[in-house]
């Protein structure tokens, strides 16, 4: 029976994992994000077309569940294929900063999130261009699709900044317990976990978040560049807080209170 490793052991395999992700070659970098991008519409149109088949015939709950549900492969894909996906790869290249003995790393994790962001957004929207042609999604996705969008921008402030501490937290969170795993099944099975668990909770992942909104606007959403706007900046921030503190940096406490206990 395998045995779980130890916390100094994840965080030794985050590094290595950082340092990939760190080392990669601006068009490696740039095709592994954009391939993200594209992939989460997978999982929100899944979502769309599951709740619009369901929700007439069984109501709200049993379509929502469903749809969470049918969202969560899109993560397995991320997960399996490796591609570079915005907070996802928060703790890792952390973990290889923290480790280094002559540099924070500023430079390359600054590389690392702005184009991971950026072309995230590029393959997301491009994708969703394509699946927004007349006819390609089956009847009702589309005025589905126009509802989570509307909803997203429409919440509280605060609530959408508490979505999104949560939504930063499970990803990251996501990004830990994978360098804790050795099979490509139990990566699986984190990966579907946490997906489903930010769809049914509607938990902010802000990549997620505005390709949601996008569609609904390509799709005829009433929705303005000024309020896709805030909720990036409110959930960007929530995620932040959520990725970079609540889960990075206490593991980061974590790790260094272990090495302090060895010596």
């Amino acid at each position: 029976m395998s045995v779980a490793p130890d916390p100094e052991e994840i965080f030794d395999r985050a590094i290595e994992e950082g340092e990939r992700r760190l080392d990669q070659s601006m068009l490696e970098l740039v095709a592994t994000s954009f391939i993200a991008g594209f992939t989460v519409v997978f999982g929100i149109v899944a979502l769309g077309i599951v709740e619009a088949f369901l929700e007439p015939q069984y109501g709200h709950g049993v379509a929502k569940l469903a749809g969470a549900l049918a969202f969560g492969p899109a993560l397995v894909f991320l997960v399996v294929g490796r591609t570079e996906l915005f907070n996802e790869n928060f703790f890792d290249p952390v973990a290889k900063a923290v480790a280094a003995d002559d540099s924070w790393l500023v430079g390359p994790l600054v590389r690392l999130w702005s184009v991971t962001f950026v072309l995230n957004l590029v393959g997301g929207t491009l994708f969703v261009a394509v699946l927004s042609v007349n006819g390609a999604l089956p009847d009702g996705t589309a005025s589905k699709l126009v509802t989570f969008a509307h909803e997203f921008v429409h919440r509280r402030t605060e609530a959408e900044f508490v979505k999104g501490i949560v939504g930063g937290t499970l990803v990251t969170l996501l990004s830990y317990l994978l360098e804790a795993v050795n099979s490509v099944a139990s990566r699986i099975a984190l990966a579907y976990v946490v997906g489903v668990l930010l769809t049914v909770g509607v938990f902010d992942h802000v990549i997620v978040t505005i390709l949601h909104v996008v569609f609904g606007m390509v799709l005829g959403a009433t929705i303005g560049l000024g309020e896709l706007a805030v909720t990036t900046a409110v959930v960007t921030a929530g995620n932040l807080v959520g990725g970079l503190g609540l889960v990075t940096l206490t593991h980061v406490a974590q790790w260094k209170g272990a090495r302090q206990s060895d010596e």
